[in-house]
């Protein structure tokens, strides 16, 4: 009787198993371009690989270029489109490595390559000058991109982004924690879930149709190794002699319920900055953008109409 409870059990584990690697198998990109694209978006091709670019508003409105976080996509902004291109030119892209753009041949993913890749895209899709957002990930990409190139962008909007040190990392990447990895190999659906809900203050605020599409689109096929292999490079270090450097007009937005990047760098980044400040909301999180987007859209058309329009 041991004997058979023990193997049903094993076989339980094994089902679930199988179940499990079938529920997280790779998703084929052209599978995925059949439900996620739309008739905004268009390819790009820049710095070797092609880029999933999408554009809405006015085309010779003023140019709004904005940047998604990590293991996200171009749509965490489609939020701000829709509040925005009324009067701005509303372009976003995925990152490489990210939603449905392609990889680096040479497996280029630290913070430096990353701005040189978009640097790239950006000479191919974007006009003399422009405002230039970006939220976590892309907001530390945004940053480091108008450090180099002050004479583009005129002006900055960051939504909770990296710069400063967290989860130990410095000058000097940490490993990759195994779960970390398989998440990102993996996408469960249950885990995104978990983890998406954890960007919000307010989680009921998350809709079951954004956990579904980043799902999908961390599981296209290739992406999670992607994702590791950026954090494997991954460094934070002092930002500060950088951000001194940016005279551009910046807006900081966070959320002060922010799970992922502490509110506590917010101040930190204006004090760093010539001219930036910053505005925070008590019932957002990480993704300020998506959570509130009437009101964050609302402080940017402001900002923007003030110091660059």
């Amino acid at each position: 009787m041991l004997l058979r409870i023990l193997g049903g059990l094993i076989l339980l584990a094994v089902a679930a198993a199988a179940v499990l690697l079938w529920l997280s198998r790779p998703v084929e990109t052209g599978e995925l371009r059949d439900t996620y694209l739309t008739g905004e978006d268009r390819y790009v091709t820049a710095a070797g690989f092609d880029w999933r670019v999408r554009e809405s508003g006015p085309e010779n409105a003023p140019a709004l270029i904005l940047i998604h976080g990590f293991s996200h996509s171009l749509e965490a902004f489609d939020p701000w489109a829709a509040e925005l291109d009324d009067a701005y030119r509303v372009i976003r892209f995925d990152l490489p490595g990210h939603g449905l753009t392609g990889r680096p041949a040479d497996g280029a993913y630290s913070n430096e390559a990353t701005v040189e890749q978009v640097s790239a895209l950006l000479d191919e899709i974007a006009p003399e000058t422009f405002a230039l957002g970006g939220n976590s990930l892309g907001g530390l990409v945004a940053w480091r991109y108008a450090a180099g190139h002050p004479e583009r962008v005129g002006a900055l909007v960051l939504v909770s982004p990296g710069g400063y040190s967290i989860n130990g990392v410095t000058a000097d990447p940490v490993p990759v924690p195994q779960g970390v990895a398989f998440y990102l190999r993996t996408a469960p659906e249950a885990g995104v879930r978990a983890a998406t809900a954890a960007l919000y203050a307010n989680p009921a605020r998350l809709d079951e149709s954004d956990v579904s599409r980043i799902t999908d689109l961390m599981k296209r096929e290739g992406n999670g190794e992607a994702m590791v292999q950026r954090l494997e490079v991954f460094t934070l270090p002092d930002p500060e002699p950088v951000l001194a450097q940016i005279e551009t007009p910046a807006l900081i937005l966070w959320g002060e319920q922010d799970m992922m990047v502490p509110p506590a760098h917010g101040p930190r980044f204006v004090e760093a900055m010539p001219d930036a400040r910053l505005i925070t909301y008590p019932d957002a999180g990480h993704v300020a953008m998506e959570e509130r987007p009437e009101a964050t859209a609302s402080d940017v058309r402001a900002f923007l109409g003030e110091v660059w329009q």
